[in-house]
């Protein structure tokens, strides 16, 4: 059909010529344009689904790549079945996922500008003379009434410390702005959130990641599904009596693996309930805090039995991040089936 613009009226006139649109299926790979085009279509009343672009089956020999080619190619294998499909956010998961993406680039710039700061620091030989912690109140006071003879370097000091001053402040508003969107979030998500907040490691941004990146955790048949759709399962090439496995695919999601992985190094030490996670576990049901007290006791024996034959800490704590989401998937598809609107005798 060739190649037309990305809006609504170019796209009515499309679907127009095609035909109608109870039969017509359309589908197209996802990229950074988002779901605006899978609107469009589902609000003209086309069934449309949004491809995964490295799922796309690709012949060995086939050295030739253009749009038109590509465009048949989509056709043949979304008619063939063979094309997977990804999950497709709804208003309200799509904007929580936008701010918690935000917050994730804000906490990203806030540790290139400390080690801006830092490094500067470090190669002018100034240590701070208290024992503190870096980048506490009191280490940050001690940073602002340094004093540099060359202008030049003085200039340069000052903006390494205003660039650390407005990125914490940057943090501190997407922290509030969070806060605010969890509250008024729909009661189902809010309470899937609040029940991931039993589990040790998953404290109320990793509990948001989480939903926000992956909808609804019930649409998961197994966990072990939502585990492969994570990517931290092992690669595996077998072939006849041979089976090899490899590093893990990383062919899911990488905002969720990594804050599972950041969670997971929690379970190194053995089974407590601290403080902040009993504040955390009030108000829960029993059940839930019965799924959160057996992910303490199995993922800390998990990393600790790897840790024995020798894996490398980061291996044992990916293993242990890969069982942790067998956890989530039954804490969230409990309280979604507890949530779920009651159909009519």
């Amino acid at each position: 059909m060739g190649t037309i613009p990305n809006s609504p009226e170019a796209i009515r006139k499309m679907v127009k010529k095609l035909g109608s649109e109870k039969t017509l299926k359309v589908c197209y790979e996802a990229g950074p344009t988002g779901y605006v085009l899978y609107w469009q279509l589902t609000q003209l009343g086309v069934a449309c689904e949004v491809i995964a672009p490295t799922l796309v089956p690709v012949k060995a020999g086939d050295r030739v790549k253009t749009d038109r080619r590509d465009a048949e190619k989509l056709a043949r294998c979304y008619r063939a079945g063979d094309l997977t499909a990804v999950w497709v956010p709804d208003a309200a998961h799509e904007a929580l996922r936008d701010l918690v993406r935000a917050r994730e680039a804000a906490k990203k710039d806030q540790t290139r500008a400390r080690h801006r700061l830092g490094k500067m620091l470090l190669r002018q030989g100034r240590r701070c003379p208290i024992k503190t912690t870096a980048w506490t109140a009191t280490y940050m006071d001690w940073a602002r009434r340094q004093k540099f003879e060359q202008a030049a370097q003085q200039e340069a000091f000052l903006d390494y410390v205003n660039e650390v001053d407005h990125a914490g402040e940057r943090i501190k508003r997407l922290d509030k702005a969070l806060d605010n969107a969890i509250e008024s979030a729909p009661a189902s998500m809010r309470a899937v959130i609040e029940a991931l907040q039993a589990l040790r490691g998953v404290a109320k941004v990793t509990a948001t990641t989480v939903v926000a990146e992956l909808g609804s955790l019930s649409r998961f048949e197994h966990p072990s599904k939502l585990m492969g759709y994570s990517g931290a399962v092992p690669s595996e090439y077998t072939t006849g009596s041979r089976e090899r496995k490899g590093a893990i695919t990383k062919t899911g999601n990488a905002h969720l693996r990594r804050v599972l992985v950041e969670a997971s190094w929690a379970y190194r030490r053995g089974p407590q309930l601290s403080g902040a996670l009993r504040r955390r576990q009030e108000g829960l049901a029993p059940e839930i805090k019965e799924i959160a007290w057996k992910a303490q006791v199995r993922l800390c024996g998990r990393y600790r039995r790897l840790c024995a034959k020798g894996k490398p800490e980061p291996k044992a704590v990916t293993a242990v991040a890969r069982e942790l989401l067998g956890f989530i998937w039954a804490i969230g598809s409990r309280v979604e089936r507890e949530h779920a609107p009651q159909k009519a005798a």
